[in-house]
């Protein structure tokens, strides 16, 4: 129950101290709490048996007045406040010095000083734990994206080429969706292509957008990038002459091992390093399929290839079979690692300088579609997780267009005679 001081201010007990909301006057019932306070001038000491007395003021939170048994008539101002979670306290000065309202001035502005230090604290500790892109994609990033993608080394290039010095020593939630914007603006002025230019902001998306998952920071900065408008698809498309011309160099060329890749890719759709990790134990021959493991595919996941005549040709030509574990061997009897010097000379002299060796796989997709399989089946071929990405492959020839509207006059003349 609260008591009354003589000019109706309440003073209350909580844990064994006495509260206070106005300047001390004379208190009613003085002797139950220990102490009577006449004025700012404490006449009594505490209870019998303790050694210190509070009050604690309800006007200004926290703050209270320390009365303690060896000095009775005098007390001390202090702060009551949280630090790192811990009560802490913090004097003010004598009750004998100041007043009780230049007290809580007092405290008032301790308060705000101890507010501000503890944000700029919090800040410092921030900016001390937050990692730079840089360390961030060196010592979590990477690691994470070698045991998941089969080309984490695509991510190193992109990120040395277009991030690194832009942002590298810069923490991570400093980074600023206009920045990533205007430095997409600056790639594409600097000469890069569309596609390129938008490489890095699917990139640093994909970074930041884990560095979010992870708790690293709160929000993706360039989650709402706007990307440039892409039109680069490069279409090698053989016809007939040129074909003939590339079959005749892979059929004759001194260099069979090269020659024998650049057919086993052409025969089967896969990618140049698939082919070069081949080993036997994955080629079934009876059943005519290659069975690529996950470790070899970029999908990460186990793919069949069928072997057609032209691929069961390329195996009996090896000669490795048996005698090594790899298919496809350089002269010193190692893994072949590398064909790009061997085909640059081999286009050049079939007389299709620009035809890249990933061109193979794209010109057995244009096979397998103008033959009229399903895109459906071409993406398992392929090892495709996205149907969009098969239909980058579906390069029709002008013969296949022609037939497929050819249908629709087969129709329509039908109509006419029926109605004739």
């Amino acid at each position: 129950m609260p008591l009354s001081a003589s000019n109706g201010a309440q003073i209350c007990p909580c844990r064994g101290a006495t509260f206070f909301s106005l300047p001390f006057l004379h208190l009613a019932s003085p002797s139950r709490w220990g102490f009577c306070i006449l004025g700012e001038r404490y006449t009594e000491s505490p209870q019998v048996g303790k050694r210190r007395a509070e009050l604690c003021d309800l006007t200004c939170r926290g703050l209270y007045i320390e009365v303690r048994a060896s000095n009775p008539g005098s007390g001390t101002y202090y702060l009551r406040y949280k630090a790192g979670g811990k009560t802490a306290h913090q004097s003010i000065c004598k009750t004998s010095d100041i007043s009780l309202s230049d007290a809580r001035m007092k405290a008032a502005a301790l308060k705000a000083e101890i507010t501000l230090r503890g944000n700029l604290q919090s800040k410092t500790n921030t900016a001390q734990s937050m990692p730079t892109l840089d360390d961030y994609f060196q010592n979590t990033y990477l690691p994470h994206q070698k045991l998941h993608i089969k080309s984490s080394h695509s991510h190193e290039s992109l990120y040395r080429r277009y991030l690194k010095d832009k942002w590298g020593t810069t923490p991570l939630d400093r980074i600023r969706r206009q920045d990533i914007q205007l430095h997409h603006n600056a790639l594409l002025a600097s000469g890069l292509a569309p596609a390129t230019a938008n490489h890095m902001v699917k990139q640093i998306k994909h970074l930041l957008g884990l560095a979010v998952s992870w708790g690293l920071i709160e929000k993706n900065e360039a989650s709402r990038t706007k990307m440039f408008v892409e039109n680069n698809k490069v279409e090698h498309h053989l016809n007939d002459a040129q074909l003939e011309r590339l079959m005749t160099v892979l059929r004759t060329d001194e260099n069979r091992r090269v020659c024998l890749i650049a057919m086993w890719l052409i025969s089967t759709g896969a990618r140049l390093g698939e082919a070069l990790r081949s080993e036997w134990h994955q080629i079934d021959k009876e059943n005519r399929v290659w069975r690529i493991p996950a470790s070899n595919s970029k999908s990460k996941r186990v793919r069949i290839v069928p072997l057609n005549d032209s691929a069961m040709e390329v195996l009996a030509q090896l000669g490795t079979e048996g005698k090594q574990p790899h298919l496809f061997l350089s002269r010193t009897g190692e893994r072949m690692t590398t064909i790009s010097k061997v085909w640059g000379r081999l286009r050049l002299k079939a007389e299709l300088p620009d035809l890249r060796i990933h061109d193979l796989r794209h010109q057995f997709a244009s096979f397998l579609v103008n033959a009229g399989t399903p895109i459906y089946t071409v993406q398992e071929i392929l090892g495709h997780s996205d149907p969009k990405i098969t239909m980058r492959y579906s390069h029709l020839s002008t013969k296949s267009l022609q037939e497929a509207a050819n249908n629709a006059s087969v129709a329509i003349k039908g109509a006419i005679k029926k109605v004739a």
